[in-house]
Order: C-alpha cells, then structure tokens, then sequence
C-alpha cells in the first residue's frame, strides 16, 4: 500500500490539527465500514489456500503424517492441525 502526502489532499487547517495527536509520524486511516473488501476478495490467494488446504487434508487421509506434512507445504506442525481439524468439521456436516 503507498502512501499520499496529506499536504496534497487534507486542507491546512486538518493537518494542523493532526499535527497535535501526531506529529510528524505515519498513520493508517481506515477505509469506511461500507468501503471495505472481505480479506483476499481482489486476489485469489483465498482460493488458492482453500485449495492447498484441502490437498493437505487430501495428504493426511492417506497416511501422511503432521510432521511430514508441515515439511512438505513449509508450515508449523500446529497450522497442519488446525487446516487438518477444519476441513474434518467440513467433512463432518
């Protein structure tokens, strides 16, 4: 995410007052709740990782083991249990 100068959009007087809470530093300003995009909308890492976790699912069901599996997707044992319990509670609707 870039940043834009304030002095290039917010009159003097908004920055001055800005000034006194935070001078001088970086901010985020928060998109307005109606302006908001759900995590991954404009990608499709979302997907991609629902897919990468049901093939880890996929592994373990046929006699992967946890510690095999966090070695071959590069994640801690402790993420393989969560997407492993995940996608059993889906399995189990």
């Amino acid at each position: 995410m870039g940043y834009i100068k304030a002095e290039e959009i917010l009159p003097a007087e908004v920055i001055e007052l800005i000034q006194q809470y935070v001078d001088g530093r970086t901010i985020y300003i928060p998109r307005k709740q109606n302006h908001r995009q759900e995590w991954g909308k404009s990608t499709k890492i979302k997907q991609e990782l629902s897919v990468r976790n049901e093939q880890i699912y996929k592994d373990y069901r046929t006699g992967l083991k946890i510690s095999e599996l966090a070695e071959k997707y590069f994640l801690s044992e402790k993420s393989i249990q969560r997407i492993i319990r995940e996608n059993r509670a889906v399995d189990n609707k």
